[in-house]
């Protein structure tokens, strides 16, 4: 797999970053690969996590990925937080070769193997030449043969190319969001962003995750006006927040009719996109015709 660089020095370019344009006929092979986004907060990591275990409870070999610098999406699956490809890479100087499964891989919760790609620092890289990375190592590894599943966990909103990266890759892009103005607005934003890969790549929209939310009829509204349909609902309970501070998985807690029936939602969840969903051809609306259409009481 190449990767192509305007600037082939990854240090840095004299305005301190690195542009990227990744090979489009690069793919990650034979397994389903599913992008998680959502705005900053709304709970991705927990949500891709979860998933995760559940997919790996149907028989599947699953993979996460996180995409955030911050490197905190599989901590709940590995209790711990993993070492970064980035990380990794430079221990070696970019000498990919020298690199063990072992120093960018960790096994977690239930067989979830997992990866961080982490990131350049704060304004002097580009997440796309991150995400290529990884793919790439994966790859030499033949690590993605063995793969049933994918989740890319991908950071906060799509702010730039190099965040959407992850939509050449994936089958099925999934927004969590909930029933507020702002997960909305931000809704909206990656729909236009995921509408825009689509032209050129094979993703299509998968559907809508309510979460945190006690009731979803704003976000039902806003499914309806542009095409899109919710696949899922995980309320806002207190036991969410426990099992992150717990770093664990909601798998793993102590068993009660509310945690149950969550983890009948994320089986039901999985189930449903290893079958396939139906891809959604939504149409997003124009920023000032969504701050109109949003009226909350």
């Amino acid at each position: 797999m190449n990767i192509a660089i305007r600037n082939p020095v990854l240090a840095r370019q004299p305005e301190g970053s690195v542009q990227v344009e990744l090979d489009p006929n690069v793919k990650i092979g034979t397994a389903k690969v599913f992008a998680i986004y959502g705005k900053g907060g709304i709970g991705k990591s927990t949500t891709s996590s979860n998933l995760s275990v559940a997919f790996s409870k149907l028989g599947k070999r699953v993979l996460q990925i996180g995409c955030d610098p911050k490197h905190d999406s599989t901590f709940t699956l590995t209790k711990r937080l993993a070492p970064t490809v980035i990380d990794a890479l430079e221990a070696v100087q970019f000498h990919s070769e020298e690199l063990r499964i072992e120093d960018f891989v960790a096994e977690g919760y239930n067989g979830v193997m997992c990866v961080e790609a982490g990131g350049p620092p704060a304004g002097t890289g580009c997440g796309g030449y991150v995400v290529g990375q990884t793919v790439k190592l994966l790859k030499e590894h033949h690590l993605l043969e063995d793969t049933d599943v994918v989740i890319f966990d991908v950071l906060g909103d799509v702010v730039c190319g190099g965040f959407a990266s992850p939509l050449q890759h994936a089958d099925q892009a999934l927004i969590v969001t909930a029933n507020d103005f702002d997960s909305i607005f931000a809704m909206n934003r990656i729909v236009a962003a995921i509408h825009a890969k689509a032209k050129n790549y094979n993703v299509r929209l998968g559907g809508v995750i309510a979460n945190r939310s006690a009731r979803t009829d704003e976000i039902d509204r806003f499914n309806a006006a542009v095409g899109l349909e919710r696949v899922a609902h995980f309320p806002d309970l207190d036991v969410v927040r426990r099992s992150r501070l717990k770093k664990s998985t909601l798998f793993e807690m102590e068993p009660t009719p509310e945690l149950l029936a969550v983890q009948a939602e994320y089986m039901r969840l999985a189930a449903h996109l290893w079958a396939g969903g139906r891809p959604l051809d939504a149409i997003p609306m124009k920023d000032r015709d969504l701050f109109e259409f949003l009226g909350f009481d």
